[in-house]
């Protein structure tokens, strides 16, 4: 797969597109403590009809992070980065979006702030951020002690993180194992100076944009995941262009517990029209 390289004035991003990049594109981007290669087996299995571009976020994977300049800045910058990696593309096509968790803030900010750019987009368990500043300051103080955590005892933050209740059921399924043994390879300084700067506590809020946007999304969120199937359903009342999924049986990593219906559905909502 060939690695090609974009950059802001923060980071460079690492990228590796899969299969012919004729084909029309799918940008995929991962959550927290992930990587671009998490979507790897599933860029495999679309790639006689998608060419997938699979994205290392800052600080995740390949791709480095700084803290320069000033961090209520970054996560925008991280965004527009994004958007002006597609820009420059040979196809220029609108492509197709998927983002994940933390991926799928920065997806959803991404198709808000730069819609002639995308399709469609799928959006997995995940949120337009915190709606107050209060409530943004609260998890900014959440997120430190977090990052404090990653930096002191990394693969005891690990093992903590994966017993919150929104990952009983990936915990359960046989692959948690191969999960868990990637994100132990990660850099921890990275990891923690990415919470900070990418954290929903640093993410502006997208609530009031979801009324203006005309681009078709599907939201994704696991049954069990309480959570985001309320902020789902909060999202869909609010974004005409929407519908929301939910997938039996599964958490907040549905993608990864249910990759059949997942594919299944990506598939289904993307070729629709096309």
């Amino acid at each position: 797969m060939p690695t090609t390289t974009s950059s802001n004035s923060e980071t460079p991003l690492n990228t590796e597109s899969v299969k012919d990049s004729s084909l029309p594109r799918i940008i995929f981007l991962h959550g927290f403590l992930g990587s671009g290669s998490d979507w790897a087996p599933m860029a495999r299995q679309l790639e006689n009809d998608y060419c997938c571009i699979l994205v290392d976020l800052p600080g995740h994977g390949e791709s480095d992070i700084e803290a320069n300049g000033n961090p209520d800045l970054f996560f925008t910058e991280t965004v527009d980065a994004l958007a002006e990696e597609l820009s420059r593309s040979a196809t220029p096509e609108p492509c197709f979006l998927v983002g994940y968790s933390m991926g799928g803030r920065i997806a959803l900010s991404l198709l808000l702030r730069h819609p002639e750019l995308f399709a469609k987009a799928i959006i997995v368990s995940a949120s337009p951020g915190l709606r107050t500043e209060e409530e943004r300051l609260n998890r900014r103080e959440s997120d430190e002690g977090i990052a404090r955590k990653i930096e002191k005892n990394f693969e005891g933050f690990i093992d903590a993180w994966y017993e919150q209740p929104l990952f009983a059921t990936l915990k359960s399924h046989p692959i948690f194992k191969e999960v868990e043994g990637e994100r132990k390879i990660n850099n921890p300084e990275n990891l923690a100076l990415a919470l900070r700067l990418l954290g929903t506590g640093r993410q502006p809020s997208a609530w009031d944009e979801l009324q203006k946007n005309r681009v078709p999304i599907q939201f994704f969120a696991g049954e069990k995941d309480l959570k985001f199937v309320e902020i789902g359903r909060q999202m869909v009342n609010l974004c005409t262009e929407s519908t929301l999924e939910i997938f039996p049986g599964c958490g907040h990593t549905l993608h990864i517990e249910n990759r059949e219906l997942f594919l299944d559905r990506l598939t289904q909502f993307f070729n629709k029209h096309q």
